[in-house]
């Protein structure tokens, strides 16, 4: 499987200019001439494309369904777009972007579904639309454009569903969520993502993007975020995501209460229901 690269940007115009979309809607204009993002140095001029927005967000889950596809089969179970499970909060409105689960409807139970996955995905790159071509002129250093995770609100948007789907219910404490993104991200959020990761609500921000640049921040210390380059590296890492049988648990209790569940806990005969037995106490 092909990450994500300067080909598939171009395919994703190329496509779009083919099939439904004008330039005017995938491009700024500038003196003349479409630009992807606005160079550095450059004046906005106030223009905005959101309607890029919503086709490049339709174009990107299909293309992470496609990618993803494999290592959901591998694990027995399909890559869904759109799912909706109201027992997560997951509405029409909201959906999930892409999920595993244990069959190929868009309403989902809880329970069907193995894998939550956010997708946060845009055009990375800068490119000159001009003579019917796409030619590339410069990374996301070079453009004056924040894209996929390198945005703060797509951050906050990706962890403010994740939070919601964590506190809709015992039915979320099983199911783990990674988002997707093809950026590296800020120095701001390094300490961020460890910690979302270390407390269970989410289980991972990746990007698969490997070469955005030629300098870029790769991975966080507590692998939190991790840039992907190999296939069978990213598949290692999801199957062992949804195999861990992992729980979420989340409380702020008094230290005496908190140990007298720890001590009614350890008497149980082994791990498992040690583990079983403390989740149970804990979530009363």
């Amino acid at each position: 499987m092909s990450f994500w690269n300067e080909d598939i940007e171009k395919e994703f115009f190329t496509a779009a200019l083919k099939n439904f979309a004008t330039a005017e809607q995938l491009f700024y204009k500038l003196r003349g001439k479409y630009f992807a993002y606005f160079p550095k140095g450059e004046q906005a001029e106030g223009q905005l494309l959101n309607s890029r927005n919503s086709l490049i967000g339709q174009f990107t889950e299909k293309w992470a369904k496609e990618f993803f596809q494999p290592i959901a089969a591998e694990l027995g179970y399909y890559a869904v777009n759109g799912v909706v499970c109201n027992e997560l909060g997951l509405s029409t409105q909201s959906n999930a972007d892409l999920a595993f689960c244990n069959s190929n409807e868009t309403h989902q139970k809880a329970d069907n579904i193995k894998l939550l996955i956010e997708i946060k995905m845009s055009i990375v790159n800068n490119y000159i639309y001009e003579d019917n071509n796409i030619n590339f002129i410069g990374d996301y250093k070079t453009h004056k454009g924040n894209p996929s995770i390198l945005r703060s609100d797509s951050m906050l948007k990706a962890i403010g569903k994740s939070i919601n789907i964590r506190v809709s219910g015992s039915e979320s404490t099983k199911i783990p969520i990674i988002v997707i993104g093809n950026s590296p991200i800020t120095k701001s959020y390094l300490n961020k993502v460890d910690y979302l990761k270390k407390s269970g609500i989410i289980q991972g921000f990746i990007s698969v993007y490997p070469n955005p640049s030629s300098e870029y921040i790769t991975n966080s210390t507590g692998n939190g975020f991790q840039t992907f380059s190999e296939y069978n590296q990213l598949s290692n890492y999801i199957i062992d995501i949804v195999n861990s049988d992992m729980n979420f648990f989340s409380s702020m209790l008094p230290k005496r209460w908190l140990g007298e569940i720890i001590l009614i806990a350890a008497n149980q005969e082994n791990d498992i229901a040690r583990a079983e037995k403390f989740l149970n106490l804990i979530n009363k």
